[in-house]
């Protein structure tokens, strides 16, 4: 073992003579043992600790929103259901306009850095597998895409996630549980005002991939307005009266 991963290193310094890997932080070259972040900005990732916290800021804005919709009834509720429960919302890390960091999603979502996507999943499944408020997740569900998005992109970033999230909680994962039956703009490109009417009634959920299910957790890449989980959440509940929490691999400061 200890002569594979020498010769991994020498291949990594080797490599990285001709193509040198850049920090997704910082920009600059990383050393043969560093990942995608170099140690200086992995120990200034700012983690949100919040999938330790019930209540955090980003769980509140998220039951704000669903909070307004059941009282301007935007959503059906299967009769008999039990009172909605508070979802959980956790995300890796917060970043805002003017932080490096707001390149780790990026790099995966629009320069095909699936590597690096696996990679920061991999940690939030591991934060998220330490917390009592995850451990009962039996399904992940990735925020789909667009099918014409989807084929132009080459893949769904949210199902990167999704997949890593999914092994790391011991849970099973199903991309087709919910579907975009509507094309939208994509949301960083829509004012912050608009969000909401942007994804309104986008997505339709497949009532069987919920049999025998206790807690869903749905995934996407960024959260900031929380309006698309929002819409993914209404869809889901729909369908099925057990709990329903979020996560992203970055929440937006606001």
């Amino acid at each position: 073992m200890e002569t594979v991963n020498t010769l991994k290193y020498a291949a990594t310094a080797l490599t990285d003579l001709f193509m040198p890997r850049l920090c997704l932080g910082c920009g600059r070259p990383l050393g043969a043992q560093e990942r995608h972040l170099c140690i200086y900005c992995m120990a200034d990732l700012p983690l949100t600790y919040n999938w330790m916290r019930t209540h955090n800021p980003m769980a509140d804005r998220f039951n704000e929103r669903i909070q307004e919709g059941l009282e301007a009834s935007e959503y059906k509720v299967t009769e008999g259901m039990p009172k909605e429960r508070y979802a959980f919302a956790a995300a890796l890390f917060t970043y805002s306009s003017d932080s490096g960091f707001k390149e780790i999603p990026q790099a995966l979502k629009y320069d095909g850095n699936i590597p690096a996507g696996r990679y920061f999943a991999s940690l939030l499944g591991e934060k998220l597998s330490q917390s009592e408020h995850f451990l009962d997740v039996d399904l992940v569900i990735p925020v789909p895409l667009h099918p014409l998005r989807r084929f132009r992109r080459g893949y769904n970033q949210a199902e990167i996630i999704a997949r890593e999230v999914s092994t790391r909680l011991g849970a099973s994962e199903s991309p087709s549980a919910l579907k975009r039956v509507r094309y939208t703009k994509t949301q960083t490109k829509v004012l912050v005002q608009e969000k909401a009417g942007n994804v309104s009634g986008a997505f339709r959920a497949k009532p069987r991939a919920f049999q025998n299910k206790e807690h869903i957790l749905i995934v996407d890449d960024v959260f900031t307005t929380g309006s698309t989980l929002y819409e993914c959440y209404k869809a889901v509940r729909e369908h099925f009266d057990g709990r329903i929490s979020v996560a992203t691999l970055a929440v937006v400061e606001r």
